[in-house]
C-alpha cells in the first residue's frame, strides 16, 4: 500500500510529519536511490528503499496489544503518585506504547496499546462511533426506566452523556448486574451515567472494544492482536467478531 513519504518518515520514527517535510524539500531525502523533491510523492513500504542523509529508514514495527487492565492500575505510562501503571505489565522494550483511550483506577478490563496514532484516532475519536462494551454491577436494584433514560440521554455538567444499548443482566434487593454499550467515551461516562441516577457502582468491567471481546484473557495479562482483529477494528463489522483468547505470557 502506497504511503506519503512524509508519513512514512514520521511512522518511522524520524521526525514528525511537518518536520519530515522539511527534510524532503531540503533535499535529503532519496528513494530508490532517487532525490525526492516533491511533497506529494508516495512510497510503498515494502518494496521501496528510502534513505535520509544516506543512511537507510526502515518502517517501525505496529504493535497492537489487548490487555487486561487488573482495578488499582492507571492507564498510563507512568504516575506522579507512584501507583501502579499498566505498562508495568508489559515487557520492558514495549515502554513507548500508550493506551487507546482510558479506564480508570477503580475499573478493569479490555484496554488496547499501541504505537500506531491513527489506529488509536479510529477508536477513540465520536466520529468513528467504535463501540465499547461494559458490565456494571452496581448495589441497588435498578429499574427498566433508568436504562431507558441512560438509552435518551442524561444531561450532566453541560454535556450529554448516552448508552446506545442498555439490558438488565440481574436485579434484585442486593444488587444488579447491567451491560452497557457506549460509542463515544466521554471522561468517566459510565460512572456518571449511575452517579446522576444516585446509583453506586461496586464494579466497572469493559468486556468488548468494537469485535474484540475480553473473552479469557486472564486479569494482568496480554496478548498481541492479530493483523484480521486489527483490521475488524478500523473496517467495522466487515470480520466475524472475535474473543481474546487465553495466553500466557
Amino acid at each position: 500500500m502506497l504511503v506519503r513519504l512524509q508519513k512514512f518518515l514520521a511512522d518511522a520514527g524520524v521526525a514528525s510529519r511537518r518536520a519530515s517535510e522539511q527534510i524532503i524539500t531540503a533535499n535529503r531525502v532519496t528513494v530508490n536511490g532517487q532525490i525526492v523533491h516533491e511533497l506529494g510523492s508516495k512510497v510503498d513500504p515494502d518494496r521501496d528503499r528510502v534513505m535520509v542523509d544516506g543512511q537507510p529508514v526502515r518502517p517501525k514495527r505496529k504493535l497492537y496489544i489487548a490487555l487486561h487492565k487488573p482495578r488499582g492500575y492507571i492507564s498510563s505510562r507512568a504516575d506522579p503518585e507512584g501507583r501502579p501503571v499498566v505498562s508495568d505489565l508489559l515487557p520492558k522494550e514495549w515502554l513507548n506504547l500508550h493506551t487507546v483511550g482510558r479506564l480508570d483506577y477503580n475499573s478493569e478490563g479490555l484496554i488496547f496499546l499501541t504505537n500506531d496514532g491513527e489506529f488509536s484516532l479510529h477508536l477513540t475519536h465520536p466520529r468513528y462511533g467504535v463501540r465499547k462494551k461494559y458490565v456494571v454491577t452496581i448495589e441497588e436494584k435498578i429499574a427498566p426506566a433508568v436504562l431507558e433514560g441512560m438509552t435518551r440521554g442524561i444531561y450532566h455538567e453541560g454535556e450529554r452523556l448516552r448508552a446506545e444499548r442498555a439490558r438488565i443482566i440481574k436485579a434484585g434487593p442486593r444488587g444488579s448486574v447491567i451491560e452497557l454499550e457506549l460509542s463515544e467515551g466521554k471522561n468517566r461516562e459510565v460512572r456518571r451515567l449511575f452517579e446522576t441516577q444516585r446509583l453506586t457502582v461496586k464494579r466497572l468491567q469493559r468486556v468488548q472494544i468494537g469485535r474484540i471481546k475480553l473473552g479469557e484473557l486472564p486479569i494482568g495479562k496480554w496478548r498481541v492482536l492479530a493483523d484480521p482483529e486489527v483490521k475488524s477494528l478500523l473496517v467495522g463489522s466487515r470480520v466475524p467478531e472475535i474473543s481474546a483468547r487465553r495466553r500466557k505470557h
